[in-house]
Protein backbone atom coordinates (compact mmCIF):
# COMPACT_ATOMS: atom_id res chain seq x y z
CA UNK A 1 0.00 0.00 0.00
CA UNK A 2 1.07 3.25 -0.50
CA UNK A 3 2.83 5.04 2.64
CA UNK A 4 0.78 8.62 2.63
CA UNK A 5 -2.38 6.09 2.15
CA UNK A 6 -1.24 3.67 4.65
CA UNK A 7 -0.68 6.77 7.21
CA UNK A 8 -3.85 8.54 6.53
CA UNK A 9 -5.93 5.12 7.12
CA UNK A 10 -4.18 4.12 10.22
CA UNK A 11 -3.05 7.30 12.07
CA UNK A 12 -4.66 7.43 15.48
CA UNK A 13 -5.50 10.14 18.21
CA UNK A 14 -2.91 9.83 21.54
CA UNK A 15 -3.93 10.66 24.62
CA UNK A 16 -0.79 9.93 26.47
CA UNK A 17 2.45 11.38 25.55
CA UNK A 18 6.25 10.72 27.24
CA UNK A 19 7.92 13.78 28.96
CA UNK A 20 10.70 13.99 25.89
CA UNK A 21 10.84 17.01 23.94
CA UNK A 22 9.87 16.78 20.41
CA UNK A 23 13.28 17.87 17.71
CA UNK A 24 12.70 21.35 16.07
CA UNK A 25 13.11 19.66 12.89
CA UNK A 26 10.25 17.25 13.23
CA UNK A 27 8.11 20.68 14.31
CA UNK A 28 9.32 22.24 11.43
CA UNK A 29 8.27 19.56 8.87
CA UNK A 30 4.85 19.52 10.55
CA UNK A 31 4.08 22.95 11.18
CA UNK A 32 5.30 23.21 6.85
CA UNK A 33 2.42 20.32 5.61
CA UNK A 34 0.17 22.68 7.87
CA UNK A 35 1.04 25.53 5.78
CA UNK A 36 0.03 23.16 2.54
CA UNK A 37 -2.74 22.21 3.41
CA UNK A 38 -5.68 23.30 0.90
CA UNK A 39 -7.20 26.68 1.32
CA UNK A 40 -10.36 28.42 0.00
CA UNK A 41 -9.49 30.45 -2.84
CA UNK A 42 -5.47 29.44 -1.65
CA UNK A 43 -6.43 32.41 0.73
CA UNK A 44 -3.95 30.77 3.69
CA UNK A 45 -5.83 32.17 5.94
CA UNK A 46 -5.42 30.03 8.93
CA UNK A 47 -2.82 31.28 11.12
CA UNK A 48 -0.24 28.42 13.88
CA UNK A 49 0.90 29.27 16.90
CA UNK A 50 3.93 26.26 18.00
CA UNK A 51 4.14 26.73 21.81
CA UNK A 52 6.97 24.42 22.93
CA UNK A 53 7.59 26.33 26.27
CA UNK A 54 6.11 24.16 29.33
CA UNK A 55 5.03 27.22 31.34
CA UNK A 56 3.36 28.49 28.22
CA UNK A 57 1.54 25.04 27.68
CA UNK A 58 0.63 24.74 31.28
CA UNK A 59 -0.80 28.86 30.95
CA UNK A 60 -2.97 27.83 27.72
CA UNK A 61 -3.76 24.34 28.89
CA UNK A 62 -5.26 25.59 32.51
CA UNK A 63 -7.77 27.99 30.64
CA UNK A 64 -8.65 24.38 28.32
CA UNK A 65 -9.22 22.90 31.54
CA UNK A 66 -11.37 25.48 33.03
CA UNK A 67 -13.53 25.98 29.80
CA UNK A 68 -14.10 21.91 29.47
CA UNK A 69 -15.28 22.77 33.14
CA UNK A 70 -12.63 20.38 34.95
CA UNK A 71 -9.69 23.15 36.48
CA UNK A 72 -7.94 20.27 37.60
CA UNK A 73 -7.85 18.23 34.31
CA UNK A 74 -4.88 17.85 31.77
CA UNK A 75 -6.65 18.33 27.85
CA UNK A 76 -2.95 18.34 26.57
CA UNK A 77 -2.55 14.87 28.03
CA UNK A 78 1.48 16.05 28.71
CA UNK A 79 2.40 16.68 25.14
CA UNK A 80 5.46 18.40 24.69
CA UNK A 81 4.13 20.69 21.57
CA UNK A 82 0.65 22.33 20.86
CA UNK A 83 0.27 24.27 17.56
CA UNK A 84 -2.55 26.59 18.14
CA UNK A 85 -4.88 27.02 14.83
CA UNK A 86 -6.43 30.43 14.76
CA UNK A 87 -8.54 31.77 11.37
CA UNK A 88 -9.38 35.32 9.92
CA UNK A 89 -12.95 35.93 10.70
CA UNK A 90 -13.32 38.04 7.25
CA UNK A 91 -13.06 34.93 5.73
CA UNK A 92 -16.17 32.72 5.27
CA UNK A 93 -14.11 29.63 4.77
CA UNK A 94 -11.57 29.92 7.65
CA UNK A 95 -12.83 27.24 9.87
CA UNK A 96 -12.67 24.90 7.05
CA UNK A 97 -9.25 25.77 6.13
CA UNK A 98 -8.09 25.72 9.76
CA UNK A 99 -9.89 22.11 9.72
CA UNK A 100 -7.82 20.98 6.46
CA UNK A 101 -4.51 22.45 8.20
CA UNK A 102 -5.36 20.11 11.75
CA UNK A 103 -5.62 16.86 9.25
CA UNK A 104 -1.99 18.04 7.67
CA UNK A 105 -0.73 18.84 10.94
CA UNK A 106 -1.90 15.38 12.63
CA UNK A 107 -1.13 13.22 9.29
CA UNK A 108 2.54 14.68 8.95
CA UNK A 109 2.96 13.92 13.19
CA UNK A 110 2.06 10.37 12.21
CA UNK A 111 4.34 10.00 9.08
CA UNK A 112 7.29 11.13 11.66
CA UNK A 113 6.72 8.45 14.48
CA UNK A 114 4.68 11.17 16.63
CA UNK A 115 1.44 11.23 18.32
CA UNK A 116 -1.02 13.78 17.71
CA UNK A 117 -4.88 14.98 18.31
CA UNK A 118 -7.22 17.55 17.70
CA UNK A 119 -7.93 19.44 21.25
CA UNK A 120 -10.95 21.84 21.05
CA UNK A 121 -11.94 25.10 22.84
CA UNK A 122 -10.10 27.14 21.19
CA UNK A 123 -12.36 29.60 20.13
CA UNK A 124 -13.89 30.01 23.99
CA UNK A 125 -10.20 30.33 24.96
CA UNK A 126 -8.99 32.96 22.83
CA UNK A 127 -12.60 34.93 23.41
CA UNK A 128 -11.48 35.36 27.38
CA UNK A 129 -9.40 38.13 28.45
CA UNK A 130 -6.71 35.66 29.94
CA UNK A 131 -6.39 33.77 26.23
CA UNK A 132 -6.29 37.12 24.83
CA UNK A 133 -3.52 37.95 26.88
CA UNK A 134 -1.50 34.90 26.29
CA UNK A 135 -1.75 35.78 22.45
CA UNK A 136 -0.87 39.33 22.97
CA UNK A 137 2.10 38.02 25.37
CA UNK A 138 3.46 35.99 22.63
CA UNK A 139 3.26 38.83 19.88
CA UNK A 140 0.21 37.43 18.32
CA UNK A 141 -2.06 41.00 16.82
CA UNK A 142 -4.94 41.09 15.12
CA UNK A 143 -8.32 39.47 15.50
CA UNK A 144 -8.76 35.59 15.30
CA UNK A 145 -11.19 32.30 15.36
CA UNK A 146 -10.04 29.95 17.23
CA UNK A 147 -10.63 26.60 15.54
CA UNK A 148 -8.07 23.94 17.53
CA UNK A 149 -5.59 22.95 19.23
CA UNK A 150 -2.96 20.27 17.81
CA UNK A 151 -1.07 18.14 20.67
CA UNK A 152 2.08 17.05 19.58
CA UNK A 153 4.58 14.65 21.39
CA UNK A 154 6.38 11.04 21.53
CA UNK A 155 4.24 8.37 23.16
CA UNK A 156 3.87 4.51 24.03
CA UNK A 157 0.48 4.73 22.34
CA UNK A 158 0.19 3.22 18.93
CA UNK A 159 0.49 6.13 16.38
CA UNK A 160 -0.15 4.07 13.64
CA UNK A 161 -2.65 1.32 14.03
CA UNK A 162 -5.09 -0.66 12.66
CA UNK A 163 -8.61 1.07 14.51
CA UNK A 164 -12.50 -0.04 14.23
CA UNK A 165 -13.93 -1.30 11.30
CA UNK A 166 -15.29 1.59 9.01
CA UNK A 167 -19.27 1.89 9.41
CA UNK A 168 -21.68 -0.04 6.74
CA UNK A 169 -23.24 3.28 5.26
CA UNK A 170 -19.74 5.58 5.26
CA UNK A 171 -19.97 5.90 1.45
CA UNK A 172 -22.52 5.35 -0.67
CA UNK A 173 -21.90 4.77 -4.35
CA UNK A 174 -23.66 5.84 -6.96
CA UNK A 175 -23.33 4.71 -10.55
Amino acid sequence: MNETINTLIKRRSVRSYLDKPVEKEKLDEIIKAGTYAATASGKQSPTMILITKKEEIDALEKINAEIMGNPSAHPFYGANAVIMVLGDPKNMNTVYDGSLVIGNLMNAAASLGLGSCWIHRAKETIEREDGKALLKKWGVNGNYIGIGHVIVGYTNDPVLADGPARKDNYVYYVK
